[in-house]
């Protein structure tokens, strides 16, 4: 279905905030999109008729949408210097010199340490490559084992920068996640990988559903609490011109 996207402007504590609007027929109401880490403010309206009272609608909601912007904390760029977390544990980037272009968790270092080595201008690159190529060896890893485990076959397993989901499930059996759970403790990207799995067998939450879930991972209420409370900060890290917008239903 085409979609659409509009520039508008609206005012939050009397500063001048872009606005987004995009039409998607496939909406079913009125949706404003604010991302948890650019704060990119956007609405999304089901036609093109309903542009203007979706503008309304984002203008009316300023105060909701000023404390939202107000959460998104400080980004962290990859660069020498920064603490960046890796398998839930914070690390600090060290560029390793102008040598050959590796990445590697230097296990000599007094503290946890990433070293990156090649051109210094490369370094945001290279590492946020290392992390997607370590997402999907240890998401490769769990959805195999998983995926044994429930007698279920897995068409495709792709990793991407998105921050509406941390994973997803295709009818056709191909599964999709963040890259960014790599930076989460190990409980939660496995937590992640058997929920997209079971979803192989029950593409719903029923009781049936959880069980599934269970059965693989154990008690997942802490991975869960985790993401509700730690997920977004994730997406501060790097690049953040990649991602997506948050889905926020009002």
């Amino acid at each position: 279905m085409a979609r659409a996207t509009y520039k508008s402007l609206m005012r939050i504590a009397g500063q001048p905030v872009p606005l987004n609007v995009r039409v998607n027929p496939r909406a079913r109401r009125i949706i404003v999109k604010v991302h948890p880490s650019t704060g990119e403010v956007a609405v999304i309206a089901p036609s093109a008729r309903a542009i203007n009272p979706a503008i309304d609608f984002a203008r009316a909601e300023r105060d909701w949408i000023a404390e939202r912007l107000s959460r998104i904390p400080p980004a962290v760029p990859f660069a020498p210097g920064a603490m960046v977390p890796y398998r839930g544990v914070d690390h600090v980037i060290r560029w390793a010199g102008a040598r050959r272009g590796l990445v590697y968790i230097d296990q000599e270092a007094w503290r946890p340490t990433i070293r990156v080595a090649g051109g210094e201008e490369f370094v945001s690159r290279r590492l946020e490559d290392w992390f997607k190529r370590q997402a999907r060896f240890h998401l490769n890893r769990k959805v195999e084992a998983y995926a044994e485990a429930l007698g279920v076959k897995v068409r495709r397993i792709t990793v991407r920068d998105g921050a509406s989901r941390w994973g997803s499930c295709s009818s056709n059996g191909s599964l999709s996640f963040s890259w960014r759970l790599v930076m989460a403790p190990p409980k939660v990207l496995d937590y992640v990988a058997a929920h997209e799995v079971a979803h192989l067998l029950q593409m719903n939450h029923s009781p049936r559903f959880w069980r599934l879930v269970e059965r693989l991972v154990g008690e997942s209420s802490a991975a869960q609490d985790w993401l509700r409370e730690n997920g977004s900060q994730l997406h501060r890290y790097g690049d953040l011109g990649s991602g997506h917008a948050m889905d926020i239903v009002l």
